[in-house]
C-alpha cells in the first residue's frame, strides 16, 4: 500500500477505518438496484471516504466520519428519514459539523488559512464554512427534488430546520477542533 494512503492511529482506528472503506464500496455497488439517484448519492459518500484517507487524517476522525456519512446515505434510501423525523436533523448536525472541521483542517494544511489564528477564529471559521456547506447541501437537496427525484423531501420547514442543525453541528465541531488545536482566546 502506497505510504500515503496508510491511516495515521493506532490499529482499532485502522481497521474500522478499512472497514467502513469496504462498507462505503459495498454499498455503492448496491445502490445500482435503487437507481441513478442512491448511486450518485453512494458516489458522494465514497468521495467523502476518499478525501479524508489521502489528506491523512487521523483514523478515529476518517472511521466515525465515515461511519457517519454511510449512515447517513442509507438512511435516505431507505426512507429512516422519514419514520423517525428527529433523525434528519441529528444526520444533518453530525455530518455537517464533520465536513466542517475537514474542510477547515485541510484548508490549514494547504496554507490557505493562518496556522496560528485564535480559538476565537477556527470556530468562527468553521461554523461560516459549516453555513456555507449547510446552504451547498439544500441546494443539492432542492436540485434533486426539483430534477432528479420528486420524492427527495425539501419544504420551507426542512430546510429551515436542516439548515439550523447543520450550523448547531459546525459549532460543535468547531469548538471540539478548537480545543484540539490549542492556544487562543475562547
Amino acid at each position: 500500500m502506497r505510504p500515503e494512503l496508510i491511516v495515521p492511529g493506532p490499529r482499532w482506528a485502522r481497521a474500522a477505518t478499512d472497514v467502513v472503506a469496504v462498507i462505503g464500496v459495498l454499498s455503492l455497488a448496491l445502490a445500482f438496484w435503487w437507481g441513478a439517484v442512491v448511486v450518485a448519492l453512494f458516489a458522494l459518500v465514497l468521495l467523502g471516504l476518499t478525501v479524508p484517507r489521502v489528506a491523512g487524517l487521523p483514523g478515529s476522525f476518517q472511521a466515525v466520519g465515515g461511519a457517519m456519512l454511510v449512515f447517513a446515505a442509507w438512511a435516505a434510501t431507505l426512507g429512516w428519514y422519514e419514520a423517525v423525523p428527529a433523525l434528519d436533523l441529528l444526520v444533518h448536525a453530525a455530518v455537517n459539523g464533520q465536513l466542517a472541521v475537514l474542510l477547515v483542517v485541510l484548508l490549514l494544511r494547504a496554507g490557505a488559512l493562518p496556522a496560528g489564528a485564535s480559538r476565537t477564529g477556527t470556530v468562527l471559521v468553521t461554523v461560516g464554512l459549516g453555513a456555507l456547506l449547510g446552504v451547498v447541501w439544500e441546494a443539492g437537496e432542492w436540485f434533486g427534488h426539483s430534477v432528479l427525484d420528486d420524492g427527495i423531501v425539501v419544504g420551507y420547514d426542512d430546510t429551515m430546520g436542516d439548515l439550523l442543525a447543520g450550523i448547531v453541528g459546525a459549532g460543535v465541531g468547531s469548538v471540539l477542533l478548537a480545543r484540539h488545536r490549542g492556544g487562543g482566546d475562547v
